[in-house]
């Protein structure tokens, strides 16, 4: 984790009801769309990975704390079993059965999940996520994605605000 400093003083202070946390969580998600794709970056506009694009989000709408998991190498989850990518979503966030937007939704991608992004839609289901394969960041129907929807990716849905429940 780093300081303070490392993030822009201009995250957001949102309202209260979960409703508009929601809402604000999906805007600042779909700011992101367009950022090219680039690993360990979090620079709106010039670069982010789909971890770190999820880290801002909620950072940068005051829902987390600041907190940083880099260095990780691009292809960690081809080599190793651990699951470092649902470590720093289950300390944030609960599993949930069925998505809400402004959810985080993960998908196994080599040995382990290593790939999510943010509920904008729970039906259809779409999700605004950093994607290397589209060099981007984009908001997308996830029955379009013909990797993404295979059954072996195992999808699976987190909730910040089933944490408090």
């Amino acid at each position: 984790m780093t300081g303070d400093d490392d993030f822009p003083s201009s995250v957001v202070r949102l309202p209260s009801s979960e409703a508009a946390q929601r809402a604000a969580v999906v805007a600042a998600a779909r700011s992101w769309i367009g950022t090219p794709y680039h690993n360990c970056a979090d620079v709106k506009g010039a670069g982010v990975d789909c971890g770190m694009l999820i880290v801002r989000v909620f950072v940068d709408t005051g829902l987390t704390a600041p907190f940083d998991p880099r260095p990780y190498p691009p292809d960690w989850h081809l080599h190793r079993g651990e699951e470092r990518y649902l470590g720093f979503v289950f300390d944030r966030c609960a599993e949930v059965a069925e998505p809400g937007i402004g959810d985080v939704m993960v998908f196994r991608y080599g040995r382990c999940y290593s790939h999510g992004g943010i509920v904008t839609n729970a039906g259809p289901l779409k999700l605004v996520h950093a994607y290397q394969p589209y060099r981007r960041v984009l908001e997308e129907e996830i029955s379009h994605n013909t990797v993404l929807y295979e059954p072996r990716r195992q999808p699976r849905f987190f909730s910040y605000w089933a944490r408090k429940a």
